[in-house]
């Protein structure tokens, strides 16, 4: 049985410890808050922005947080999410202090009150990564202090994990006005970009003016966000790092080759032997959590018609989008720390060329001409990098301009001793460190290779940070002493993070190109999912057609 919990106003009033004289009290929409300032930057960590979505309330919408009276203790950042750990040994490991359902809060940087930007500061909302499965706000290398210093207001959110923010199931559906389920993870981000519009303000922050940025499954969330009509007037730019815009299971049909929603979630009720709703609202949620990512629960969003309305490419390929500016990019070495997504490698270049002929039928020689059989391993690394990481990112970029907005695109490139000598150069994720200045903070992680702390690493770091809170500012992206960013409608343009920024054109286009066909194809045909299945694992492709156009 679920255990007992503390009703929502004793849970606030457990919040409201003594205040230090020292600490900067702001008053929002719900209550006072107490935070810690160290030089010209305050913090507000753990301030509820919706109520805890516990017992009847688990896989339902958020709802607003309750007002507190008093003022609330807001110097500890709030629990993680219910999430598994990372295997100990994971490069990623970041081991949240303490988990929880009551999870939905968020933390909050700013420049004090009395400091230069505190009025009308551009607002930066982060949304973590970790596969939409781990990860929370209060990681060390999420400490918003050194963007909040460039007078940026810095806000970086929990949202529902896993089973808990991507269930679809027949019952929720039914219970639903809406008729839908399994968004509650994007359905929480929402309510926390509510939250910032109503009180980014008291902050020092203009609500007319905020930016998301989100790696990995946060950019993932960031392309949700652009899409979902729930979102509208909510934000005003976007940042996607090493973003994938992957095909999405409907809500009651099976499509491109994947199951629907709520069929998984039939399955996943029977598998737990809880065949209803109240039966799973029953289970603890350490079990449940364990239990789901056990048994290979993979959380997606889900297009249910009312958070999401069709897959995101189809979405964008409309137009529908958010009209904002965008900077999106990926890194060189995205899957060399994620080897799960990479089969087993050829032993020789025959077999792999048997296999690419097999999968990609009239495409086959286009593609082994750029990923060739003479480094067979690089050749696979660099197809699952730029059909996943790397067409995602110049689709987004290009989405953009087509509509008249502006689309940047970047390419971290950069690596160090450390990361080369686990043969990790440019990793997935190892430009988070660099984008909020936390190169130390990075290093105490337990398995993350160790950066220098020297002027070039630190050079390179402000200058991210630079072109960062500058778009953030005015949609333009520029750092003191480093290259003016080309837009993506300039030639191609983009720009390569590698020991200092560089401005370029034309990043991969004939590869970007072949993955624009492929995806096409699968699309039209509508039996094959597309972005993962890709090289000698690829499902044969469908033969081209007479309107070879991209499908509307």
């Amino acid at each position: 049985m679920i255990p007992m919990h503390a009703p929502i106003m004793a849970l606030a009033a457990s919040a409201l410890l003594p205040i230090t004289a020292t600490a900067q009290t702001i008053e929002t929409t719900h209550g006072a808050v107490a935070g810690t300032t160290t030089g010209t930057v305050s913090a507000f960590r753990g301030i509820p922005y919706a109520q805890a979505p516990i017992g009847p309330m688990r896989w339902t919408p958020p709802v607003p947080a309750v007002a507190w009276k008093g003022v609330r203790d807001a110097s500890k950042s709030g629990p993680a999410c219910i999430q598994p750990k990372y295997p100990a040994t994971s490069l990623y490991r970041d081991d949240p202090p303490t988990m929880s359902e009551d999870c939905l809060s968020l933390n909050v940087w700013a420049p004090v009150k009395s400091s230069i930007g505190a009025r009308k500061a551009p607002v930066m909302v982060w949304i973590h990564g970790g596969s939409l499965a781990v990860g929370f706000n209060g990681s060390p290398i999420y400490d918003g202090a050194k963007i909040a210093a460039r007078g940026v207001v810095v806000v970086s959110i929990n949202y529902r994990l896993g089973i808990f923010g991507y269930l679809a199931h027949p019952a929720l559906s039914q219970e639903s006005p809406h008729h839908a389920s399994g968004n509650y993870g994007l359905l929480d981000q929402i309510e926390a970009l509510k939250w910032v519009r109503a009180n980014a303000a008291a902050f020092g922050g203009d609500p007319d003016n905020i930016t998301i940025f989100g790696e990995s499954a946060g950019a993932l969330s960031v392309m949700g966000l652009m899409t979902s009509p729930l979102s509208r007037g909510l934000f005003h730019k976007a940042i996607a790092e090493s973003g994938y815009m992957i095909s999405l299971p409907e809500l009651t049909k099976a499509s491109h080759g994947l199951p629907s929603g709520e069929q998984v979630g039939t399955f996943v009720g029977a598998a737990l032997k809880a065949p209803t709703i109240a039966a799973l609202r029953a289970i603890d949620a350490q079990t449940l959590s364990t239990a789901a990512a056990a048994g290979g629960f993979l959380p997606l969003p889900t297009v249910d018609g009312w958070a999401l309305t069709r897959q995101l490419v189809d979405s964008f390929d409309k137009g529908e989008q958010a009209r904002v500016p965008v900077i999106a990019g990926f890194n060189a070495g995205e899957l060399r720390t994620l080897r799960g997504l990479v089969p087993p490698i050829p032993t020789d270049a025959a077999i792999y060329e048997k296999e690419i002929r097999a999968r990609y039928g009239d495409l086959a020689e286009q593609f082994l001409k750029l990923y060739p059989s003479s480094q067979i391993e690089e050749s696979m690394l660099e197809t699952l990098r730029d059909g996943i990481y790397g067409w995602t990112s110049d689709r987004l970029a290009r989405s953009q301009a087509a509509i008249g907005q502006a689309g940047y695109l970047y390419y971290f490139d950069h690596s160090y001793p450390a990361a080369d000598a686990l043969k990790l150069p440019a990793f997935h994720a190892a430009e988070v460190p660099y984008v909020f200045g936390l190169l130390a903070e990075a290093n105490a992680l337990p398995n993350w290779p160790k950066i220098p702390l020297n002027p070039d690493e630190t050079g390179l770091s402000e200058a991210m940070i630079g072109y960062w809170t500058s778009f953030a500012r005015t949609g333009k992206p520029s750092a003191a002493g480093a290259p003016t960013w080309p837009g993506i409608a300039d030639k191609g343009g983009y720009l390569r993070f590698a020991a200092r920024p560089e401005a370029l054109s034309g990043l991969f286009t004939d590869r970007f190109a072949l993955q624009e066909e492929v995806v096409a194809r699968r699309r039209r045909d509508g039996t094959q999912s597309w972005i993962q299945n890709l090289g000698i694992v690829a499902p044969p492709l469908p033969a081209r057609t007479a309107d070879a156009a991209r499908p509307n």
